[in-house]
């Protein structure tokens, strides 16, 4: 796909005016980084960062039977959400692997799903699919290309915010959301993210976008950051990433996210294979690795059993107990971290294991998720 066939959100005038270095991501053309992916990670941790989260699907579901789709298409149970309420989520197929994961809000005109960029088209049809088949009276609207969405996030978030808008930020609880103003024009302000760090993200119609993105910069607190660190500070946080830490090959037990699968909620796509998936439990698990050394594991390097050995010392190489789901050198702790899907009976924290990385198995060990604290406001 050349640059002329990406998407671009409404703020992509504004990335290109600030520098930021441009890259194609899931079918769009996004800011990786501004300054440079350390500092803004480290900004966004002790100060406030500014995303552009535009590309990820906003699709509207509403009508009689809204929560009856929502229901079968998801793995939560979306009817115990009071209006503002938000959850986190999962669509499942027949075998009980995720599909997607997303967030699910009870507005009080609408329900409103928020997916992966990379997913969207695909779940689009997918719920099209559903509501066929159930008969069920609801419309379903993408309003992915009408609204914008701008996350902020950072323990100097609702100081930033709160004098640009009318409502009390304090009384907004996490995974909540309400209409406010922005100025005179009307936004949704929901109280979540995906850095673990105390935030908001806004949705707002597309024609604002640069507006608002240039307001809230004009605090001195607060700077652009790019998908670079944007992914550094998730994995921190212990915060999937589809592709990663779910796929079509991952079931939500091997991805620890048995949580937010209701299997008494009634029936749902998936449910049979995932109430036998639960009874039997999973032959792997996600864990958090903490390594020595500079090497930064990788998506997709081997994990293997035992302490650090090179293979030539060893005559024939460890075998392998796991693989690398995501992996980063850690800005916050100054060491590489990565998630990894381990045997289930290796899974203990403080187990000892290696990443292979070229010629040599690096040490490691569990480490429970999420690797930095979540200061997110209960």
């Amino acid at each position: 796909m050349t640059t002329s066939e990406l998407l671009k959100t409404p703020l992509a005038p504004m990335h290109e005016a600030l520098g930021a270095r441009m890259v194609p991501f899931s079918g769009w053309l996004m800011p990786l980084q501004y300054e440079g992916l350390v500092a803004e990670h480290l900004h966004t941790r002790k100060s406030a960062g500014l995303f552009d989260l535009s590309h990820m699907g906003r699709l509207a579901i509403t009508g009689p039977g809204a929560l009856d789709l929502i229901q079968h298409a998801t793995t939560n149970d979306a009817s115990r959400l009071a209006i503002g309420a938000a959850q986190y989520s999962l669509i499942c197929n027949e075998r009980g692997t995720v599909i997607e994961d997303l967030l699910v809000y009870r507005l009080p005109d609408r329900w409103l799903l928020v997916v992966n960029a990379s997913n969207r088209t695909r779940v689009v049809a997918h719920l099209d699919s559903l509501r066929e088949g159930l008969g069920c009276d609801a419309a379903l609207q993408d309003e992915t290309f009408d609204v914008a969405l701008i996350g902020l996030q950072g323990p100097e978030s609702q100081a930033v915010l709160q004098p640009m808008v009318e409502g009390d930020l304090s009384a907004l609880s996490y995974y909540h959301a309400r209409a406010d103003h922005f100025g005179a024009d009307e936004v949704i302000v929901s109280r979540s993210g995906y850095t673990g760090e105390d935030g908001f993200e806004l949705m707002a119609p597309s024609s604002l976008a640069i507006e608002i993105w240039q307001q809230l910069l004009a605090d001195g607190a607060v700077r652009s950051i790019g998908l670079g660190a944007r992914d550094t500070l998730r994995l921190e946080a212990g915060m999937a990433l589809y592709g990663h830490e779910l796929t079509e090959e991952i079931t939500p037990f091997e991805a620890c996210l048995g949580r937010v699968v209701r299997l008494d909620k009634g029936d749902f796509v998936g449910r049979d294979a995932l109430a036998e998936l639960h009874a039997r439990g999973p032959d792997r698990k996600l864990v958090g690795l903490a390594t020595e050394g500079g090497a930064v594991p990788r998506a997709g390097f081997p994990v293997v059993a035992g302490e650090s050995v090179r293979h030539s010392d060893l005559g024939k190489e460890p075998a392998d107990v796991g693989v690398i789901a995501s992996g980063t050198f850690s800005p916050t702790l100054r060491h590489p971290i990565a998630t990894a899907f381990v045997r289930s009976d290796l899974a203990t924290p403080g187990t000892a294991m290696g990443v292979r990385i070229r010629e040599a198995s690096v040490p490691a060990r569990v480490v429970s998720l999420p690797f930095v604290p979540h200061h997110t406001k209960r």
